[in-house]
């Protein structure tokens, strides 16, 4: 049986797997993130020396802008140390496989498009509510890159420009975070626990007005986003991703705020065909099989 090796690296933790060619997860695991980049190469050879001769090809998928020919990270997000880390020199070389590495946010596009709510959509978009917005956009059953390996990167997409293009404020990565929706429900409710998830949508759910007015607010942000998204791509379906997308109450609102969108101009709601708005059907371990779908896409096109 064909086994892979992948990586996802976040932020927090480091995860991996071993899989097989359908997507069956085998064995996982994760470790915390390393904070320097020496600790990180490290750490990814204790990993795969576990495991040596038992894959025959790595994926990866990491923050930041990622050079899928070059299989270089620039950036890496949160951990700026990736910057310039190179996959094809550090681990293909060693262990004498193929190499790929893709943008996390694209990772969780790719897994959708593979065994989720994309399959089989020619025009979409995944959009991953975290501390940003992360995503990728599918275009004629492709996911699309763009010139520098940007497309998809939802963070920057201006919604407030006349509070000033300086302030992060203005943008989607501040507007569409679920990180910053969570803090401010919670700092108004008076909880010192900033990022409970858990108890911000209890308040939600049980409509306390101080929690579901900023919930109500946060969700026309994303119901813009979406708008402007598909003014752009025509898509037919729009995922949305991360652990917010498990509460069935976003999905509701967000549906309910775009549909309120096009009923308040007559053009746009005439000229505007809704897409469909759904949960993604990966969770936590979307990544992992985002990664290896993007390998198995490279082998394939390499044979």
């Amino acid at each position: 049986m064909t086994q892979y090796l992948v990586y996802d690296v976040g932020g927090t933790n480091l995860k991996y797997a071993l899989m097989d060619h359908s997507g069956n997860i085998l064995t996982k695991g994760k470790v915390v993130s390393p904070d320097n980049l020496p600790a990180f190469k490290q750490a990814l050879i204790d990993i795969a020396d576990q495991f040596e001769g038992e894959f025959t090809a790595i994926a990866m998928c990491a923050p930041g802008k990622i050079d899928v020919h070059e299989k270089t990270i620039y950036y890496g997000g949160a951990l700026t140390y990736l910057d310039g880390f190179n996959l094809e020199e550090n681990l293909g070389a060693r262990y004498q496989v193929p190499v790929s590495v893709e943008n996390d946010g694209k990772a969780a596009a790719l897994a959708e498009q593979w065994l989720g709510e994309l399959k089989g959509v020619d025009t979409g978009a995944m959009m991953t509510l975290g501390t940003g917005v992360g995503g990728g956009i599918i275009a004629n059953g492709t996911l699309l890159h763009g010139r520098d390996f940007q497309a998809g990167e939802l963070s920057w997409m201006l919604l407030r420009a006349g509070e000033g293009l300086e302030k992060i404020t203005s943008y989607t990565a501040y507007l569409c975070s679920a990180v910053q929706m969570i803090e401010r429900i919670n700092e108004a409710l008076g909880n010192d626990q900033l990022d409970d998830g858990l108890a911000a949508f209890a308040a939600i759910n049980r409509q306390e007005s101080v929690a579901s007015d900023i919930f109500k607010d946060y969700c026309a942000n994303i119901a813009q986003m979406i708008l402007n998204v598909q003014t752009v791509i025509n898509g037919e379906k729009i995922v949305i991703g991360g652990g917010i997308s498990a509460q069935p109450i976003l999905l509701d609102e967000i549906n309910y705020q775009f549909e309120k969108l096009l009923s308040s101009n007559e053009m746009l709601g005439g000229q505007i065909i809704p897409p469909e708005i759904v949960a993604a059907h990966f969770q936590n371990d979307a990544n992992l099989y985002g990664a290896l779908y993007a390998l198995l896409l490279q082998l394939d096109e390499n044979n």
